[in-house]
């Protein structure tokens, strides 16, 4: 049967999934028991949960709930090749930490979207924002009671997919849609009259606000997720079977609202899949049921939702909460047991293999993405099955896509890539990943040898693991894909040298001592150039002589700009300003902030995706800093700013305003002010990166920073809409397109967690040139040479990003000083390596 169905068997494994009920995960050092990924229980009931004995000579419990312990215990181990206990998972999560246990968690879930309850409250729990760090897409659905509590509290919610209810919770599903306003008003001065904080438990005031939820949900075509059946220890389950719905069903008010049932309405999994088939605003979900019932519970529970339901309304969750091995689990068991059921509707004649396969695509993808309209399409998530009857094949794996690139970027900041096969990536290299030397690490811009005294040769291989979250259809070449690459010495364990885990790494530190996550955006300066042949002799030469902002030369690569936006946004890259430099056919796009992880991540598309579009006009693309010494130079400006709970937390406030930076935005700045020389050797890494960072060339060559100075190399900035006495982000002038972007926020990172911990203070700032002040002023390193000797002695980062790493890079670096400074027109070559 297994040999039959295996067409089945790969499209319930490869369909990227939309997560339609989740909950935010909890930072590591949160109070929150690991424990709670595998049971309900809660306080003193948490001692009576099971666990597994760790001998024979103890006796056993029996219970299925037990053995579904037991058996996630398993999953999880297998996953992170650990023993299956639950002191040896504890210990493997607290050695990778909290970034790397929620990527692999995430990539083996095949997750690309996640629509996040985040009304639910966990110690230490983390801001909707990061998850983006592990996912594409993260979407919030709105807890209606928890709104109505937090405006109360004076809190306010935003940026939603849907709402969400747990009437079910507290007053149960015998909602009155005829309550009126005065017995609801009545209700609120009750509860209003108890204790804080704020908690609605009288049912006039839930049902009220549940209608007008309801209106409003009609108004701006938002679905509703209702809590129904089991769940929570307050529930009284009587009250929780969704045919107590029907009188809010057969309102004609509401019978536009898309109404979504939780938790497979388990033990009433038959009567929501009736509900499903006699109401049209009626959807299913199954989160929570699976994977917390038996096997056996779990198939049944999904047999009945599908019995009467169209398969069009039956939605995948994994209810997943906490801790990421939850998301982990529901996906797993979800796609075993979605398999089991269809593949035995296919053997009973009651479904084809083409309709099972497009079954799996609607209960994991299509159907959350239509319900919720979810602009979902060039993730991951477009890897739509089809089949002919006896074969699968994803459309993109062996039908449309050839190639998959595997990307990763070096120490000398290029771009490199295996590429393989479509058929073998999918079946192989995806999850095995492919081996790479040592060497890689070692490399330099002019020749592909480890260079000497990084301590890495062809003795020794790693494995670029696929960070499947980041996977993309090439839009300049449809029949590809590519991917951004991990390193790791084996599946699960991160290499020491991977920049994407240096820059993972210390971002945790700020994470888990802090409470603060950083968001960065970058503007990509580039020079075009076209080839001109003369007398047999071939020249690059600028593509127009046009000034700054000209709308001439604007004109000129319109068409090529517009395809570069077109395919920046296709990858889900948000381009926010677009214009002609100052330089020679140089132009400038910027792109929106996000999570510096993930920001890292879109610079090397957007190079990868300009660079293509030009190569396809007969062009080049060049990203050097410097590439003609008589124009003005290429930067990749970073803007960066500071988050705590969906706050920004680099601006100032009421209670501490310093030149409009709040106290933890001061420290973070003085760390970089204070570590800027060592930074250098990885935002402005080569030569010629030196040749650029001039004074009275907006590329900050003195030690200093200033509000809205752009002659500094740290400009705070207020741009429109921030109160002219506050500033939002701070910007490093000195970042250029030689950079490896995760090494450059790696380091940045490094030396603000570094300011944050001493309590370092800034300077008085510099409001003017700083070339004035040039007798005053430090003038920041002049040459590559010394910010390699301030980073070898910077301590500091050498210890926040990694000793082994550290000496690869300076060793990298002091390669191209010596090869550059005996063959200096070898840079002319440059402008096809960056």
């Amino acid at each position: 049967m297994e040999a039959k169905y295996a067409a089945l068997r790969r499209a319930v494994e490869e369909t990227a999934a939309v997560d339609a009920h989740a909950h935010n995960l909890v930072a590591a050092a949160s109070s929150f028991p690991f424990l709670r990924c595998f049971s309900e229980a809660d306080g003193d009931a948490l001692a009576f949960a099971p666990t597994p004995s760790p001998s024979r000579e103890e006796p056993l419990m029996t219970s299925l709930q037990c053995h579904w312990l037991q058996r996630s215990l398993k999953d999880i181990a297998e996953l992170y090749h650990c023993e299956a206990s639950l002191e040896k998972v504890e210990e493997f999560r607290r050695a990778q930490g909290l970034s790397s246990i929620s990527s692999k968690c995430f990539q083996a879930a095949n997750i690309s979207v996640i629509l996040m309850d985040d009304g639910i409250e966990f110690d230490r729990m983390l801001e909707l924002e990061s998850h983006k760090e592990f996912v594409p897409m993260v979407g919030r659905v709105l807890r209606i009671e928890w709104l109505a509590e937090t405006i109360i509290n004076d809190v306010i919610a935003n940026k939603i997919v849907g709402l969400k209810s747990i009437a079910a919770y507290r007053s149960g599903l015998d909602i009155d849609p005829c309550v009126g306003k005065t017995d609801a008003e009545d209700g609120l001065r009750k509860e209003l009259a108890g204790r804080r904080p704020f908690r609605i438990t009288n049912k006039n005031v839930i049902d009220y606000l549940f209608t007008c939820s309801l209106e409003i949900a009609v108004l701006f075509h938002l679905p509703m997720q209702i809590h129904t059946g089991f769940g929570d220890k307050d529930l009284d389950l009587r009250k929780c079977n969704p045919l107590h719905l029907r009188g809010v069903l057969e309102d004609e008010r509401f019978a536009k609202c898309q109404l979504v049932l939780l938790h497979a309405s388990y033990p009433f999994s038959k009567e929501a899949s009736y509900l499903a088939s006699v109401y049209s605003q009626v959807y299913l979900d199954f989160g929570l049921a699976i994977p917390k019932l038996s096997v056996q519970g779990m198939t049944s529970s999904l047999k009945e939702l599908l019995e009467l339901a169209p398969i069009k309304k039956v939605m995948f969750s994994t209810d997943g909460y906490a801790f990421p091995e939850t998301y982990y689990l529901g996906a797993r068991r979800a796609r075993g047991v979605v398999y089991r059921v269809l593949s035995a509707a296919c053997e009973d004649g009651d479904l084809s293999i083409q309709e099972a396969i497009d079954a799996v695509d609607d209960i994991f993808r299509r159907n959350a993405s239509n319900l919720y309209k979810l602009n979902v399409a060039n993730g991951p998530i477009h890897q739509k099955s089809t089949v002919t009857d006896s074969r699968i094949s994803t459309s993109c794996v062996e039908q449309e896509v050839l190639f998959v690139r595997i990307l990763w970027n070096d120490a000398s900041g290029q771009h490199r890539c295996r590429v393989v096969p479509a058929g073998r990536f999918y079946e192989i290299a995806k999850n095995k990943g492919v081996g790479l030397s040592f060497a890689s690490m070692g490399m330099t811009s002019f020749s592909d040898g480890p260079a000497d005294g990084t301590n890495l040769t062809g003795v020794g291989e790693i494995r670029l693991m696929p960070d499947m979250s980041t996977i993309l259809r090439l839009p300049w070449s449809r029949r590809e894909e590519m991917v951004m690459a991990d390193m790791q010495i084996r599946p699960g364990e991160a290499w020491e040298y991977c920049p994407r885990y240096a820059l993972k790494k210390v971002t945790k530190v700020l994470l888990d001592e802090f409470n603060v996550t950083m968001k960065a955006g970058f503007e990509n300066e580039f020079y075009l150039r076209r080839k001109l042949v003369s007398e047999g002799h071939e020249r690059w030469i600028p593509y127009d002589n046009s000034s700054y902002c000209s709308t001439s030369s604007f004109d000129s690569a319109s068409s090529i700009l517009q395809e570069v936006y077109s395919s920046l946004e296709e990858a889900d890259i948000v381009v926010e300003q677009l214009h002609a430099e100052a330089g020679k056919g140089q132009f400038e796009v910027a792109l929106k902030y996000v999570l510096c992880t993930l920001a890292a991540d879109n610079l090397i598309y957007a190079r990868e995706i300009i660079k293509s579009v030009a190569r396809k006009h007969e062009l080049i693309a060049t990203f050097l800093p410097k590439p003609d010494l008589n124009d003005i130079g290429s930067g990749s400006h970073v803007h960066l700013s500071l988050w705590k709970n969906d706050q920004n937390v680099f601006m100032g406030s009421n209670e501490y305003n310093y030149y409009g930076m709040s106290n933890v935005g001061e420290h973070f700045l003085a760390g970089v002010y204070h570590h800027l020389s060592s930074i250098l050797a990885f935002t402005a890494p080569h030569p010629n990166s030196y040749d650029r960072i001039q004074p009275n060339t907006w590329s900050g060559a003195y030690l200093c920073w200033g509000k809205e100075n752009r002659e500094a190399p740290l400009r705070t900035a207020c741009p429109p809409g921030v109160p002219l006495d506050m500033v939002s982000n701070f910007e490093i002038k000195s970042f250029d397109g030689c950079a490896n972007p995760h090494l450059g926020l790696a380091a940045i990172v490094a030396a603000g967690i570094d300011g944050l911990r001493r309590g370092l203070k800034l300077p008085e700032p510099i409001e003017s040139n700083p070339a004035d002040y040039a007798s005053k002023l430090k003038r920041l390193p002049q040459d590559l040479l010394e910010s390699v000797e301030s980073l070898a002695a910077d301590k500091t980062l050498r210890e926040l990003i990694g000793d082994k790493l550290i000496t690869a890079i300076i060793a990298v670096r002091k390669a191209e000083i010596d090869h550059y400074s005996k063959n200096p027109g070898a840079f002319g070559d440059l402008i096809h390596r960056y």
